[in-house]
Formats: structure tokens, sequence, C-alpha cells
């Protein structure tokens, strides 16, 4: 049976004013599964203007009133986790039982944390050097945002937006892509449950004119977005003066030194890898091994790919769906290819799995002896592989860890507490983690990018989502 899916518009569900429906089609079986109305700028400007006037009244609501709805959304979503979860591996393909029913648990975890959080965001009192003047400054609402955010997480993404940013007295408008938003919609029934004020919440999917239309808006006051630094880049040359958090494209390696659990440092890699098919901005994209280690490393590695289960992602015991679509499969293709003719070996799997009921199942791939120049190392290749690149000492593994722009999140294994902050201090990246896996994550830790790729969230996510007022109060006048 196929779904007819509405939008979510200004607090009201809608098929909205488009021409047109996209047939989204399963990842997972091949099949048409949903219906959902194409946008037009005509709802994009409805969403924008209902924002405003739903702003204009929430930001005056008390951080313990706004808390409290924050924790109504979070009960209102508790009983649908299990059909949001089955929707959402339907439409992206990650395993429903090993990752889907996990990420929609973890949603609720955006809106309870902000709640607490946005209780003690909390102003100051300023020294003056007159005795007569009083200073203070306040967090205040920024107004309304547009999140713009990928199909890899297509509900927990957009709720790490719409989490602080509801806490601290913001309107939200979410833009997914199209073929991954039936997820989010269903979610979306747990706002009207809460009694979110009309408008302040509108769910709009679309292609990249739905996106740049809501960069561009004069009512926006505010851009999140999630996605590739290519499509960063543009919203920045395009968005103008707005308030903005960007998280874009990462390529942070996997380094493995001398005195490392090589066991441990081989199967972090791997799920780091397999982990959403690899479909993660953070996942293991590329492992730089010291020389002295890197047989055992690849003897570990090859022990860890035999957990990897690739197959119907329903099924219990399966950690590895298919990809979300062909563009990515393509991408795997070129790079798989490119490493193989700059001389790679491909240890493990090397192309498309036979056998499914769709084209985008692909075999967990390790390849060895990378070249440093090949696409898989210079680009993300945002699908199951894992590229091993090898070096000859410490300095070396530091200098190629840093010969990229996509510093979003890294690791070290070694035993050596000394070592552990030696490579912190050098990788340009935004998080090393340390003997443990890039794709490690904790709901409100600070997450960011170096090398100039993205902005990131900050210490407390309640605090990006505010705009610092100061005010002066001179006692000697009154």
């Amino acid at each position: 049976m196929v779904e007819t899916v509405k939008l979510y518009i200004a607090g009201e569900w809608t098929e909205g004013t488009g021409d047109s429906v996209h047939r989204l089609m399963s990842p997972v079986t091949g099949e048409h599964i949903a219906d959902v109305p194409y946008a037009s700028r005509a709802d994009v400007d409805r969403a924008v203007a209902a924002a405003r006037a739903a702003q204009d009244e929430y930001r005056h609501w008390s951080a313990i009133e706004r808390a409290e709805l924050n924790h109504r959304i979070a009960a209102a979503i508790e009983p649908m986790v299990e059909d949001i979860a089955r929707i959402q591996t339907l439409e992206q393909g990650k395993p429903y039982h090993e990752e889907s029913l996990g990420d929609i648990e973890e949603a609720n975890g955006y809106f309870t944390e902000s709640a607490e959080d946005v209780k003690r965001l909390m102003g100051s009192v300023i020294p003056t050097t007159d005795r007569n003047v009083r200073m203070f400054t306040f967090r205040r609402p920024v107004g309304v945002w547009a999140a713009i955010t990928p199909w890899n997480f297509p509900v927990t993404i957009p709720l790490e937006y719409l989490g602080p940013g509801l806490a601290t007295g913001n309107a939200v408008i979410v833009k997914p892509p199209i073929h991954t938003a039936w997820a989010l919609l269903e979610l979306a029934k747990a706002f009207d449950a809460a009694g979110v004020p009309k408008g302040l919440v509108s769910i709009i999917p679309g292609e990249a004119e739905i996106g740049e239309m809501l960069v561009t808006h004069d009512g926006v006051d505010a851009i999140g977005f999630t996605g590739s630094s290519a499509t960063g880049k543009r919203i920045i040359s395009q968005m103008g003066v707005k308030r903005s958090i960007m998280e874009m494209s990462g390529n942070g390696p996997t380094i493995v030194t001398s005195d490392g659990n090589i066991e441990a440092a081989a199967t972090a890699a791997v799920y780091g890898a397999y982990y959403n098919a690899g479909q993660v901005c953070c996942a293991t994209e590329r492992v730089i091994v010291v020389d002295a280690v890197h047989d055992e490393f690849i003897e570990r590695s090859l022990a860890a790919a035999k957990e990897v289960r690739l197959g119907d992602p329903f099924v219990e015991g399966i950690n590895m769906g298919p990809l979300n679509n062909e563009p990515t499969a393509a991408k795997m293709d070129r790079h798989i290819a490119d490493a193989r003719d700059r001389g790679a070996e491909v240890l493990v799997g090397g192309g498309r799995a036979s056998g499914y009921p769709t084209n985008l199942y692909y075999d967990f791939t390790l390849l060895d002896r990378v070249p440093e120049e090949s696409a898989v190392s210079q680009e993300e290749s945002f699908g199951p592989v894992l590229p091993v690149l090898t070096v000859p000492s410490d300095d070396e593994a530091v200098a190629m860890a840093n010969r990229t722009r996509l510093g979003l999140q890294a690791a070290v294994f070694t035993s050596s507490l000394e070592r552990a902050f030696w490579y912190t201090d050098r990788i340009r990246s935004g998080t090393v983690i340390v003997n443990d896996s890039t794709d490690f994550w904790e709901t409100f830790q600070p997450f960011g990018g170096a090398a100039g790729t993205d902005t990131g969230w900050g210490r407390g996510k309640v605090d990006e989502f505010t705009d610092l007022q100061t005010m002066v109060i001179n006692l000697g006048n009154v």
C-alpha cells in the first residue's frame, strides 16, 4: 500500500500548493512506498510568516514553560518510536533493530536535555567603572531558524535543531530531503499532541530550491545546516547577514600508533566504516597506520570484517543495510576503481552485492596500501569502505592527517597519555577521540570542524540558538 504523506506547514497538515508529488522508492525493497507533495514558494512564505507571528509571542514564554513544552514533546514521541523507526528504515535503509530504534529513542534526548539546559541558561552581572552604573547580560532567542538537514539521519539531525531551538524560544522551519521526509513528518504528530503553538514548527521537504528560498528569505533570521561542504559553501554565499550553524563534511582519520591496542583499533575502525553503511559525517573514512603495526592491524581488521552482516535491515542480527541512493553508490564505485588503478589492494568486498531487491546493497570493502592521492583518501566516500594508508612515523601520521580541509572528527589509538595529548595538540580536527571509533557520539558533546570546514556545535547547544543582550542602567539619573 502506498502512503499518502502530507506536509506540516504552520502547524497544519496540508498537501501544499506545489503541482507534483515525489514517488518515494524504498532503497530496501525497491518498492513505491509513499507519495510526498512538493512544496512551493507560497508554502515557504506561509511557513515563514506563521513562524514570525508565533515566535513573537513564544519568545515571552518563561524558560520553565518552554522546558515543560519540550518535555511534553518527548512524552508524545515515546509511544511512536517503533512506527517512526520502521518508516525510517524503509525510506533510509539503516538496520531497524541495530540502529533505527536507537536513533528515535535518542531523539527524546534533544528535547529533554534542552529542557533542562535552558533552565540554567543564565546571564551575568558585569563590573563597571561607574559606581552608579549596573550592567547585566541576557540570552535572547534569535527568532526564526531554517534548518536544512540531510538524508543519512533523517530524524535525529532535524531534532538537533528543534530541541534546543524550541527550548530557547525560537521558531524552527525544517527542510529535509524529500526522499527521506516521511519519518520526520510522522514524528511531527507529536508536536500537535504536545500542544506546540501553531506556526512555531514547519516541516517542508523539498529539493535544493526550497532550501535556497529559506536561506535567502528576509523573514528567516538564522540558518542551521548539516550536509556536504559543497552545499554549505553555497549556502554561506547566499544567506547574507544571518546567524548560522554549519556542520559539514568530514574525512577525519583514525591513526593507529605503534603502542596502540591494535585489536581495539581494528574493531573500532571497521565499525566506523560499516555503521549506517558508512553514511556518517564522522565515519572511518581512512586509517593511517604506522608501518610497525600494519600487518597486525590488517589481520585484526580482516577478523573484524567477518562480523559485518549485510542484508534485509528489518531482520534481527543484520547490522548493515543498503546505501540510501544511487549517487552515493556510484561514488563508491568510482572511489574503489580509482584506488585499484593506483595500486591499492582490495582485501574484502570491492563492489555492489548481488541477489538483493535493489542495486544499493554494497559489500563492506577493505582496501590496503592506499595511495594518499587517491580519491578514497582525499574525498568523503560516505559508504562502507575502509581505506588503509601507511606511514613510517608519528610525525608523518600527523602531517598526513592534516593534509585535508575536512577535519570534523579524528581518532588516535595509543596506550600513552603523553602521546594522546601530543596528537590532540597537533591534529587539526574539531574533535579527537582517543582509543575509540571516529563514530563516537554523545547527544550534547561539542561537535564541530577545524581546518576551515565548519562552525559546528559549541559547548551547550542551547547557547547556539540565542543572542547575547546587554542591559545598562545608570542609577544616578533615576
